[in-house]
């Protein structure tokens, strides 16, 4: 018996989403310590405390099940956008809230757009349902919102998904550019606009996006915990939409989806501005360093707006092989159809000069 026959061709043709490579999984194949990761855009600073605080406390009732309505987090979330607890859904992580949709609105042979270069996630989302994905051409290695618009109506798609910022690229998206694409698009195709790295934006580019779900009900807006708030290992974010719409995505979410001491941790978070102010102020120093010492080793990289920043190297894949034998962890980007290109995330000082230190040595190498 062929076991794979069982599973619809559509799941046999999926190829897994591929993490970060972890720190442990290195120090077993290497045999080094001293590991610095940069590879998964995680938080340099760790959690913020009033969140560890949280998350401490909550374990007194890890024997229970936790609220599954999410309450105390949804009022949090109301409370700071605004919104009703109508409008508020949570999820297992960011990746759990793009799948939530996929499978409410999606089934065989509906249309899911998305853009080249733009978080793996989505054409996975869109596949598992047995939906097809129609990908975009990107403009500069970002979206190209006239195009896409385009392919959402001529392909009569019923979802699109639009990252700003763009992981791997970390291009960005004005806030007038969105709200354009947003009224130049039917009112019969939803759009998930993913903001994970929202709080990475400084200042004269932020947009309130969260102002639009008054004027278009097929928007949703998805954010997380795991980036600037330092929660990734505990796998919590949070989207706002209309209300009927997060009607439909609730019949479709596990009652438990979000544990408790996720819900506890990223409550306090919210509330942390000054920790998400410091995150801030360290992923703008770090990026200068990184961009100012990749300028300096002669290589070109993409602008970015998250914490992160790509660069093209020549044999991007001895080069990811050798900084590993080095003690740093990056993320090879050939799936995103970038082959030239590593993704590395913003560091502390000290793990942003070894990797350029190292990146200097590979590059001796080679020359």
């Amino acid at each position: 018996m062929d076991y794979l026959e069982l599973a619809p061709e559509y799941i046999r043709a999926i190829a897994p989403y591929q993490p970060g490579k972890p720190i442990s999984e290195l120090e077993r194949e290497l045999g080094i310590t001293d590991i610095v990761k940069l590879a998964s855009n995680e938080n340099p600073l760790g959690a913020s405390p009033k969140a560890l605080a949280a998350a401490k406390q909550a374990l007194d009732e890890i024997a229970l099940y936790p609220d599954g309505n999410g309450y105390a987090l949804k009022e949090a979330l109301v409370q700071r956008f605004g919104v009703s607890f109508g409008q508020v859904f949570l999820g297992n992580g960011s990746n759990d809230l793009l799948e939530l949709v996929a499978r409410a609105f999606l089934t065989v042979g509906d249309r899911g757009v998305y853009s080249e270069h733009a978080f793996a996630v989505y054409p996975l989302a869109i596949q598992a349902v047995g939906a097809k994905g129609v990908c975009v051409k990107a403009r500069d290695f970002g979206h190209d919102l006239d195009a896409i618009r385009n392919a959402a109506v001529e392909n009569r798609a019923k979802l699109v998904f639009i990252a700003n910022p763009n992981n791997p690229t970390g291009t960005f998206l004005e806030g007038s550019a969105l709200h354009q694409f947003m009224k130049a698009l039917p009112s019969d195709i939803l759009v998930v606009l993913d903001e994970a790295y929202n709080e990475y934006l400084p200042e004269n580019c932020r947009y309130d996006s969260v102002a639009w779900l008054s004027e278009f009900r097929n928007l949703i807006i998805s954010r997380t915990f795991s980036k600037a708030y330092g929660l990734a290992s505990l796998r919590v974010g949070y989207a706002l939409g209309d209300p009927e719409v997060v009607d439909m995505i609730n019949r479709v979410r596990q009652p438990f989806n979000v544990n408790s001491v996720a819900q506890a941790a990223a409550r306090a978070a919210l509330e942390d501005a000054e920790f998400v102010r410091q995150t801030f102020e360290l992923n703008l120093a770090g990026m200068k360093q990184l961009t100012e010492g990749l300028t300096a080793l002669g290589l070109d990289y993409i602008p970015s707006y998250g914490n992160f920043v790509s660069f093209r190297i020549a044999d991007s894949a001895r080069a990811y092989r050798r900084l590993l034998e080095l003690g740093v962890i990056v993320r090879p980007i050939a799936s995103y159809n970038m082959p030239d290109y590593l993704r590395v995330s913003i560091g502390l000082e000290a793990q942003n000069k070894k990797f350029l230190s190292a990146l200097q040595q590979v590059l001796g190498e080679s020359a």
